[in-house]
Order: C-alpha cells, then sequence, then structure tokens
C-alpha cells in the first residue's frame, strides 16, 4: 500500500519576503486562509514567487460545533504566458502521513528534487500543493507511540491485530479534544473543494500517486463537478485499499524474470531462478521458525525470532527498489539472515504511528465482495493476510465511519484521467489501473514495463516528449501525443554481498 518518492536532484537558493504571521484558528471561520509569500530562486537563478499558507477547515463537516483545523497548503502562480482559462493544478502528496511543505525550505536531496518537480508545472499554469488534514505542518500532527513487539517469538497477524486494535484505544485517549471521526476520505476530499473555493478556483485538475491518487479518486467521486481532469499514478482505487495477494505476487513474477537473466546473479540462482528460491524459503520456514543472533549499531548481541509470517512480510521487503530484491531474497535463500534479522529487529522497536492512515483507512475498509476476494486469493498462503487482516480487524476500534459501497465502488465517470502505473509495483499493483479503467471512457492508461512504485514523473523519467504530453494534457486535456507503453531499461541488479556458493541449487547447513 502507498507511498512512494525519488527523483532528479538540483540545486536551489532559498530567499524570503513579505512575510505575513499566520493568525490563530479562533480568529478565523471556516474556509478562511492565512498566507505568507515568498519567492525561490530557480536552478536558472530566477526568482519564483510562491505563497504558503493555512486552510482553516472543520474538523468534521458533519457536525455544526465542529472545532477549526489547520491545514497547510501552497501556490505557485503560473506566468502570465501560460494559456489563459487553464485549471490549476492540485498536487496531492502520498502516504497518508506525508507532509510536504518543507520543500520550500529544507535543504536535503528529496526536499530539492521536489520543489524542482513543482516548479516544472509553470508551463500549465497554477500549482496547489496541500497536505493532509491530521499531519500538516500547519496544523495538527496526530501520532501516538506504538508498544513494542518481542523478539523472542515469530511475528504474527494476530499480534499485528492486537496492536492495531491496542492503537486505536491509545489514540482515542490520547485526544481527548479532537474528533477523530472527522478524519475520514470525505473530508480529505472536502478540503480540496473548500481551499479551491478560498483561491477563487471554479474548476481544478489533479495530481497525485498511490494515497495521492486514492484522495484525487475521492474528490472526483465526491466532487465531480469541479475536475476537469486528472492525472494519477500507482494508482490506488477506493474499494482497493488492501492489495490483492495475487496482484502483488504476479508483480514479483515480473521483477523476477529479469533478475533470472542476469548475468551477475546466475552464481546464486537455484534450479527454477528466483521464484523457485521464494518457494524454497516458504516450504523451509512452513517447518519452523529460526533464532538469528546479530549485533546491533552498539556492539551488543542481540537474538531474534523470525517464522513463515515474518517471511512473508520479508517477501516484500526492498522491492521499492526493484533492484535490490533479487539479492534480498537470494541471501535469505542462502541463509544469510543477519541483515533480515536487523531490520526485522529495528520494525518491532516502539515507533510513532501516524493516525490519519487507519483513518482513513477504516473509514474506505473494503466491499464485501472484494473481502471474499481477498480471504480466498490463492497466493495469499505465500504473502499472508498482512496487507488487510489488521485493518479490517480494528476497523470498528477506530473512530471514523465507514463510508458505504456507494463511495468505495467505482462509478462511471466522463472526467478525463490519465493512469501511470508500473508493473513492477508491489504496493499498488498494476492491476488496480485496469479495473478501474473501463469506468473511465475519457481514460488513458500508460503501462511502464519495469516501473516500481513511483511518481508520475519519475516513472517517465526516459521519455521526456511523454512528460510533456502529461503536461500538454494538463494544460488542454489533450490526449494524443500520450503513449500507451513505456518499457525502462533492465537495472543493474544488487549482488548478495557474500560470495556465490560452490552450487546454487543446494543452499549451506541451517544456521541460527
Amino acid at each position: 500500500m502507498r507511498s512512494f518518492g525519488k527523483a532528479y536532484v538540483p540545486r536551489f537558493a532559498l530567499a524570503l519576503f513579505v512575510f505575513l504571521p499566520l493568525c490563530a484558528s479562533a480568529q478565523h471561520k471556516a474556509g478562511d486562509i492565512a498566507v505568507e509569500r515568498h519567492a525561490v530562486h530557480d536552478e536558472k537563478a530566477q526568482s519564483v514567487e510562491y505563497e504558503i499558507g493555512t486552510l482553516y477547515v472543520p474538523e468534521n463537516r458533519h457536525k455544526p460545533d465542529s472545532r477549526l483545523i489547520g491545514v497547510g497548503f501552497a501556490r505557485i502562480k503560473g506566468p502570465a504566458s501560460t494559456r489563459p482559462g487553464t485549471p490549476p493544478v492540485f498536487w496531492l502528496p502520498g502516504g497518508p502521513g506525508l507532509t510536504v511543505l518543507g520543500a520550500f525550505s529544507d535543504t536535503d536531496a528529496s526536499s530539492k528534487a521536489r520543489l524542482r518537480s513543482w516548479l516544472t508545472f509553470g508551463q500549465v499554469g497554477d500549482l496547489v500543493v496541500i497536505e493532509q488534514r491530521g499531519y500538516t505542518t500547519r496544523g495538527d500532527m496526530l501520532t501516538i507511540a506504538s508498544k513494542p513487539l518481542p523478539d523472542d517469538r515469530p511475528g504474527s497477524i494476530r499480534d499485528e491485530v492486537a496492536s492495531m486494535r491496542a492503537d486505536a484505544k491509545a489514540a482515542i485517549a490520547a485526544y481527548p479534544d479532537k474528533d477523530l471521526s472527522g478524519y475520514d476520505i470525505g473530508e480529505f476530499a472536502g478540503d480540496i473543494d473548500d481551499l479551491r473555493r478560498a483561491l477563487g478556483y471554479e474548476k481544478i485538475s489533479l495530481f497525485g500517486g498511490s494515497f495521492g491518487s486514492q484522495w484525487a479518486l475521492a474528490v472526483m467521486r465526491l466532487h465531480p463537478g469541479i475536475v476537469s481532469r486528472a492525472v494519477i499514478s500507482s494508482v490506488e482505487p477506493l474499494n482497493n485499499g488492501y492489495d490483492m495477494p495475487s496482484h502483488v505476487y504476479a508483480s514479483l513474477q515480473r521483477i523476477a524474470y529479469d533478475a533470472d537473466r542476469a548475468p551477475s546473479l546466475a552464481p546464486y540462482l537455484p534450479k527454477g531462478g528466483l521464484m523457485a528460491a521464494v518457494k524454497a524459503l516458504h516450504e523451509r520456514f512452513a517447518g519452523g521458525p529460526v533464532t538469528v543472533t546479530f549485533k546491533e549499531d552498539n556492539g551488543t548481541s542481540r537474538r531474534i525470532v523470525l517464522g513463515p509470517q515474518d517471511l512473508q512480510q520479508a517477501l516484500l521487503s526492498h522491492t521499492q527498489e526493484s533492484a535490490e530484491w533479487p539479492a534480498f531474497i537470494l541471501s535469505l535463500y542462502h541463509r544469510h539472515y543477519e541483515a533480515w534479522a536487523r531490520e526485522v529487529a529495528s520494525d518491532r522497536k516502539p515507533e510513532p504511528r501516524i493516525l490519519i492512515g487507519p483513518l482513513a483507512d477504516s473509514s474506505l475498509g473494503v466491499s464485501a465482495e472484494r473481502e471474499h476476494l481477498l480471504r480466498t486469493d490463492p497466493a495469499l498462503d505465500m504473502l499472508g493476510a498482512w496487507n488487510f487482516e489488521g485493518n479490517i480487524a480494528s476497523a470498528a476500534d477506530w473512530p471514523t465511519v465507514d463510508m458505504g459501497d456507494e463511495v468505495r465502488k467505482p462509478v462511471v465517470t466522463d472526467i478525463p484521467v490519465v493512469f501511470i502505473h508500473g508493473d513492477w509495483d508491489t504496493s499498488t499493483p498494476m492491476e488496480n489501473t485496469l479495473g478501474l479503467l473501463p469506468y473511465f471512457p475519457k481514460g488513458h492508461a500508460i503501462l511502464v514495463h519495469r516501473g516500481s512504485h513511483d511518481g508520475a514523473f519519475y516513472q517517465l523519467r526516459n521519455e521526456p516528449a511523454a512528460k510533456q504530453a502529461v503536461y500538454g494534457f494538463l494544460a488542454t486535456g489533450e490526449t494524443s501525443g500520450l503513449p500507451l507503453e513505456v518499457t525502462l531499461p533492465v537495472p543493474d541488479f544488487e549482488v548478495p554481498s557474500f560470495a556465490p556458493p560452490t552450487s546454487a541449487s543446494v543452499p549451506p547447513a541451517r544456521s541460527s
């Protein structure tokens, strides 16, 4: 499920001017905005003005006495030369729980890359970036500390369910002054509509990936009259918050096809290739857990028990950077468990849980038909129910109300949408787009072979003409220049950190 980010990194210098202080929400009414005006210098040393501010909205629009909360946003106005009447592009971040406005001030590589990308939208028109209610630098950051999980027994979905149910109760107790029922996907969509009105736009275009795509789909479903068109990538339909195991497994198979043909990996591959290694690992751990001892960064020893359900989670580790996944799997196949154990140990430590994720997920839930497919999927034995069991089992514990099939099931719409999806995406499988496309008669899909869970323009990184065609679509709605397929080059697959065994088909003796 969700989230991504990687792009070209430019150089920027930051300059500030005309500071307008923000007022407390008590001095505002719903729909008000407070704005500061600043400027940045782009990579050509040209000054680009922008606005950054706070939108004040009801925490729960269904309650007349709801308190106001702040949601951060920014706007970069397009130059006067852009096409008159072009709807602004609203850029929706992924996550949920991704703050992005630091791109204007932070100096890390990802922030610089994000800002450079935003500045390129000037060829379309105005760009508006909005953060997410409940996790915004200009409002609340709703988190709790999850409890640690034990090292002396394997990880389990049962423990995950108990943890999510405990987190829901802890969240309610931690925020008695906040209405956590107001963080459903409908309220996220309402924030877009409110910001549109506050900025004086009649219609808007949407641009988002991963959760940003789901957010965009919610806007199109609940406020269709305000959307001119949309570009969404790594698509997560409203009824597909929980991935179908067989679709995820198919993405792994597509990665394995190229990995099996990489000369650098050949000495490590068993007979049958990478998916045979996956099957062998599944059979090995079905026979019982292993205990792995490793050194912490401070030099102390730590022992951790890893079992078959830990392996189910591990099969999806390192797939964001697909070039790393085969080496990770082959390391496990050859019983080099230390790096994996270190990662699991880190995951079992207490860490903040961003609340808007489970709050939004429980508000959308899943239709009964899709839940049946999830629970009877043929790849469930390999990947487990990690993707959905905790969310479904704890849904009633979270305060947000299920929005029902009338919201989550797709309906036919005439909004023009460009879908961009990679076939190596294991977080939101490509089948999401293929299943949704029939409901968009004015839709156009670009399938990216070897594309992972990345943003639209990063997936098109080797296709400048396609990127320009996407900008053209946002400006005019024209789709004639858009490709149907894009093929990325075979990556340089990472190689395991140990020497190849004498016989790759027979892993060394069991160790712990």
